[in-house]
């Protein structure tokens, strides 16, 4: 018990006035300092406080030296007899503003231990407690961990001030990228021109009817961003095994008809096309998982373990289990355990501040009506998930519902709700023998 007592929380007290010292000597180093520390990572108030002030006028492009801020803090009420002979020491006993970065470095990795400490407090409490249950537990402290790995660990308001910072520091990264795209690209031009590509923590919805292809336009998207972005892909197949997405990839990926190589009908030419697609595939970071039990918690758990994760995958959410482990369709009330569904997903999108892409079945409210395509209105018996979403896209294929049609073998994906810019329609060609969407060298249809 004694030695508890006298632990004391790491910190570095030299390191933090060290970099608060570089800020006053140099302000050029003032915008680097902010990109890796935050005014919560400085153990002193003292220090806090004089941080606070020099990020209030780096945001306000003010001039920042020791008088300037000698005079900020005291229009901001901080100010005390002590503060001038407080800000000449910080830059008398600061070595040099060169190595500011390493001082910043200690500083966020104290930081970082007395979170870890602070995590593992909360955890023995919860576990000594026993509230909730084990798994319940597990799952909370998972979280915890997590946040604290990926830096976004909840600390309640933050200012408005702090929020265009990382905004601005977005929109410059997107200017020097020269694609015009903020998120992630599909892989077909008139979707992402519709949505802006794959953004961080949106939930992208795929719905249709049963046969239409949603399947395999989530598997090339899936693999064209596993291939493209060099991050990681998990997908969840709740009703298809991962050999049978496999052969679909690699149908898709040699143009190999897939009922070829099922049966091992294959010519001798087709081999080698077959094995440089399965080298290909190999090369990309996809990761599948197909077990039909699995709860949100389930794939929130496994993805927080990928350290490069860039896209989530999940076919389809009337299969999925709720936190409870009943399957949607199974339970008394449907609606209200797809809306629970849909919701622990959305908030799975946020934390781990991925594009999740989540198919559904829709209803056969469409197959009464004349026209047969999609609508919002479709989805109403999955709850809450219209309401979740940030882009709902329909899948219709006019040849499925009449052999007569000219459009044979297009399909039309109908961006029914975008909460990045309009809604419309595109084109894409289908492929049915190699399970595959190519995007079609014409404009889309307003």
């Amino acid at each position: 018990m004694d030695e508890l007592l006298i632990r004391q929380a790491p910190y570095s007290i030299e390191a933090e006035q060290a970099v608060l010292g570089a800020m006053l000597i140099d302000s050029r180093c003032v915008g680097d300092v902010i990109g890796m520390v935050r005014a919560s990572d400085f153990y002193s108030s003292l220090n806090r406080g004089v941080f606070e002030t020099i990020y209030s006028m780096f945001n306000y492009s003010h001039v920042i030296d020791p008088v300037t801020v000698l005079d900020q803090m005291r229009a901001e009420g901080v100010w005390n007899d002590d503060s001038p002979g407080y800000i000449r020491d910080l830059m008398l006993i600061t070595p040099t503003a060169a190595n500011v970065m390493e001082y910043a470095a200690i500083v966020r990795d104290k930081a970082l231990l007395r979170a870890i400490a602070d995590a593992g407090g909360e955890i023995n409490s919860m576990a000594v407690s026993g509230e909730g249950g084990a798994m319940n537990i597990l799952e909370a402290a998972e979280k915890r961990i997590y946040a604290l790995r990926q830096g976004r660990n909840r600390e309640g308001l933050e200012p408005v001030s702090k929020i265009l910072v990382d905004v601005y520091e977005r929109i410059s990264v997107a200017a020097k990228s020269g694609r015009n795209l903020p998120g992630l690209p599909t892989g077909f031009r008139d979707v992402d021109r519709f949505i802006m590509g794959l953004n961080n923590s949106d939930l992208i919805l795929i719905a249709s009817r049963p046969g239409m292809g949603k399947t395999s336009i989530a598997l090339n998207i899936a693999l064209h961003v596993a291939k493209t972005s060099g991050r990681s892909v998990a997908v969840f197949s709740l009703e298809m095994s991962r050999e049978q997405l496999a052969m679909r990839l690699l149908s898709s990926e040699s143009f190999i008809d897939g009922k070829k190589l099922q049966s091992g009908r294959i010519k001798t030419d087709e081999w080698s096309r077959l094995a440089n697609a399965a080298a290909s595939i190999s090369a990309a970071d996809l990761l599948i998982n197909d077990d039909a039990s699995l709860t949100v918690a389930d794939m929130n758990a496994q993805c927080r373990r990928l350290s490069n994760l860039g896209l989530v995958v999940i076919d389809y959410i009337q299969l999925m289990q709720s936190a409870s482990g009943t399957k949607g369709y199974q339970a008394e009330n449907r609606v209200q355990v797809v809306s629970e569904i849909s919701r622990m997903m959305k908030i799975m999108a946020k934390e781990l501040n991925v594009p999740v892409i989540c198919l559904s079945q829709l209803s056969r409210a469409n197959e009464t009506r004349k026209d047969k395509r999609p609508m919002l209105s479709d989805l109403r018996e999955s709850g809450a998930i219209e309401q979740d979403a940030d882009v709902v896209m329909g899948l219709y294929r006019d040849d499925y519902y009449n052999e007569e049609s000219e459009s044979h073998n297009i399909v039309e994906c109908i961006v029914l709700k975008n909460r990045r810019g309009e809604t419309g329609k595109i084109e894409l060609q289908w492929l049915p023998e190699y399970t595959t969407y190519q995007s079609i060298d014409r404009h889309h249809v307003e």
